[in-house]
């Protein structure tokens, strides 16, 4: 599937968005291993610059690429508790775009060869290691380049019980060139600003097939961050060509979620002028009992 981006994304780059605050600021010092605030500054927006040749996100334009949503996600010390506690905890960042989040994880003490990065293309993936000022070789989280909608990278299966556990071990990580090897067998699953990119249909069709990945254990989770709203429906900023499928608190049932309010006023960094509606993101996980 290839997705084309509203023709309102493709406005100029704006360096006075690069905002990064203390935690930020010590997660980027600490990966790239750049010091001067200047010079750290600079090379992000570079990295930047490259990146939004690739496409034009409008995530890339703003820094959220910068901003390491994982971490502050209610779910985040369980991932973590997951990575301490279990055997071989494999961890799958969907969506992973530069990597930060899955990078974030392994900084705080997930296990990296646990880890695995997952993209429609791996062009960002590999900004990322420019980002980071690392190779594959520094950063040995395997990523794989696949489209979540064709049933050769992602099948849709039926959720793992107790009862029909995979009898197999776990593939290894490393040379894998689809998902489909690690239904049953996976702790957690992240997506960051990701399944918003999608319709109602689309969103649905994603979960379940994410959902067939998980390990049965107690404790497997799903757990993201994306555009919402306080009632399902859709989210049509004033004045632009893009819109964008948003779901509520209510309409996630049993998911623990909360709703967060987007930096950026009305207009989100200039994304969407004129736009009065703020925007909204609903922060949910979803654990196996």
């Amino acid at each position: 599937m290839s997705y084309v981006p509203p023709k309102s994304w493709n406005i100029p780059l704006a360096s006075q968005y690069l905002r990064l605050n203390d935690e930020e600021r010590a997660f980027f010092k600490a990966t790239t291993k750049i010091e001067d605030d200047a010079e750290l500054e600079q090379h992000i927006l570079s990295i930047q610059a490259a990146a939004y040749e690739i496409f034009p996100y409008p995530c890339i334009r703003i820094f959220g690429f910068t901003r390491i949503r994982i971490a502050r996600q209610p779910a985040y010390a369980n991932l973590l508790k997951l990575g301490r506690e279990r055997k071989n905890p494999i961890f799958v960042d969907l969506g992973c775009a530069f990597g930060s989040d899955v990078r974030k994880a392994v900084l705080d003490g997930y296990p990296v060869e646990s880890c695995l990065a997952t993209d429609l293309r791996g062009g960002l993936y590999k900004e990322g290691h420019a980002l980071f000022r690392g190779t594959p070789e520094t950063f040995p989280v395997p990523f794989i380049e696949g489209d979540v909608f064709d049933p050769a990278f992602l099948e849709p299966r039926e959720p793992f019980t107790s009862e029909t556990a995979p009898s197999d071990a776990p593939p290894a990580l490393v040379g894998l060139t689809s998902l489909n090897p690690l239904r049953g067998h996976v702790s957690a699953v992240f997506m960051g600003k990701f399944l918003h990119l999608f319709d109602e249909a689309g969103q649905a069709r994603i979960a379940r097939a994410v959902a067939g990945l998980l390990s049965p254990l107690p404790g497997s989770m799903l757990f993201g961050v994306q555009g919402a709203l306080e009632e399902m429906g859709q989210f049509c900023p004033q004045r632009t060509d893009f819109t964008m499928f948003c779901h509520s608190p209510e309409s996630l049932g049993h998911f623990e979620s909360r709703l967060t309010k987007e930096p950026g006023g009305p207009t989100y960094f200039d994304t969407w002028p004129g736009n009065t509606q703020s925007f909204v993101c609903q922060e949910w996980s979803v654990t196996r009992l």
